[in-house]
Parts: C-alpha cells; structure tokens; sequence
C-alpha cells in the first residue's frame, strides 16, 4: 500500500493542481451564499448541498479508517443535507469549513493508514477522491446554469 500515492490522488480532487480542471475546492472558489443556494429546478441539488454532500462522504470514509461512531458528523443527518438553512455568507462558509476540516481529518488518517489496511478500506479512499470530482463536475454545471 503507497499511502503518498493515496494522499496524491485526494489532493488532487480536492485541492492540488488537477490535469483535468477544477477540482473540488477550484469549483466551489469564488462562489457566494447566494449563488451556493441557486436551484438549477425545485427538486435538483444545489452547490451548497453538494460542497456538504462531499464533506460527509469524507467522513464516512474517515470513520472507516479510525473506527469511529456513526453520528459524530457535525451536522444532523446523513447524505443529502438540506441547505441552505441560513442563507448568509457566514454559514455558507461554516459548511465550506466543516468540508475543509473534514479533508484534513481524512488526510491525517490516510497518512497514518496501519501497513495491513483491507482492499475494500483503500478502495474507499479512492472512491473518495472520485467522489469530489464527480460533485466538482456537478458543481462546474450549476454554477454555469446560475449566471446564465
């Protein structure tokens, strides 16, 4: 197991120079609370509800590696967090803020990976990495749907 190529791949998705474009965090830079709560229609997910979104799936994957309790995600819930609930600039970057530290929670983990890590922990952590560029894709859209 290279917990350095693992730490690479989650960078680059999330906030390291990428080959393809944005990653996570190069798609959400820039946006304000107003734009993060825009619906593209009134059932779709928003930029806000995916930057959350992202940052809980982190947390699974770290609460795999460190044997964690469900329920310690700073927000109620699971999944899909409805948001925005306040719409501020001041929550919209609290929530960037749970995602950033969540990150770091994760990279700390991956960094400290025990040598024997099953295949279906590190298949986790590359879905992980997947997982922020799939939103930041998705991110990169409602965003475009939004100034227009």
């Amino acid at each position: 197991m290279n917990t350095s190529y693992l730490l690479t791949i989650l960078d680059e998705a999330y906030d390291k120079k990428s080959w393809h474009g944005p990653n996570l965090r190069g798609a959400i830079r820039g946006v304000t609370a107003k734009q993060a709560g825009w619906r593209p229609a009134k059932n779709a997910h928003n930029i806000w509800e995916y930057a959350v979104h992202a940052a809980y799936w982190k947390y699974v994957v770290l609460r795999k590696i460190v044997g964690a309790k469900r329920g310690s995600f700073p927000l109620k819930g699971s999944n899909f967090f409805p948001r925005p609930v306040e719409a501020t600039e001041a929550a919209w970057k609290k929530d960037l803020q749970i995602l950033e530290a969540t990150h770091q929670d994760l990279r700390y983990a991956v960094a400290h990976l025990e040598p024997n890590a099953s295949e279906r922990l590190l298949h986790m952590i590359r879905g992980a990495a997947a997982h922020d560029l799939y939103h930041a894709g998705q991110i990169r859209l409602v965003r475009r749907l939004s100034e227009s």
